[in-house]
């Protein structure tokens, strides 16, 4: 379990091959790696992942096919970075929502529009992911909780702070580019139980 509050971006070192899965190889920064250990499991652009291996400043994933074809991690390349969040630890504090890792599928950036040093960024999803969001409403995108704005039939917008797009990828995102989504996990249960009353 997650909170959506990135601690802050590492960078792909290595991409490895494993078959059909890939290891993943992250330089992860000093204040990320402090208590870091094998089996700990870390949010990377908002997918759940656990550490494998720690070998100086890089800590090893993998990602099966599974994970690669619901998310951006099939595109990463070596020097791409990528927001990091540790587990929620018991008895932590909880800024962001629940966030749990697992990625419901990807968004393209359709804009970017700047307003001073804010910046509103309209996402366009499957209609069946929109389904489950609401203005006011809490989403995640490349593991960020975020604030829903608005809400359309395939597309959201979120407003974002300077501190956000300082620490986050999203500081860096462009029009086309593809990101992670999960929505709520409160909207996927609602929308399952609703479904069984039709």
């Amino acid at each position: 379990m997650f909170t959506g509050l990135v601690e802050g971006q590492g960078k792909v070192s290595a991409i490895v091959p494993e078959g059909d899965a890939v290891r993943l190889d992250i330089s992860v920064p000093a204040e990320i790696r402090d208590g870091l250990g094998i089996g700990d499991s870390v949010c990377i652009n908002g997918c759940c992942l656990t550490v494998i291996e720690l070998v100086g400043d890089n800590a090893a994933f993998q990602a099966g096919t599974e994970t690669l074809s619901k998310t951006n991690l099939g595109r990463l390349a070596d020097g791409h970075p990528v927001n990091l969040e540790r587990s929620l630890p018991v008895g932590g504090r909880l800024g962001g929502h629940f966030v749990q890792g697992h990625v419901d599928g990807v968004g393209e950036v359709v804009s970017v529009d700047r307003d001073g040093e804010w910046v509103t960024m309209w996402f366009k999803v499957p209609a069946e992911l929109a389904r489950l969001m609401v203005p006011k409403g809490s989403v995640t995108v490349d593991g960020i909780s975020l604030t829903v704005v608005n809400v359309e039939e395939d597309r959201f917008s979120v407003a974002l702070i300077p501190h956000t797009l300082e620490v986050t990828t999203l500081g860096i995102r462009t029009e086309g580019e593809i990101v992670n989504i999960e929505t709520d996990i409160l909207g996927k249960y609602v929308d399952k139980l609703m479904a069984g009353r039709s």
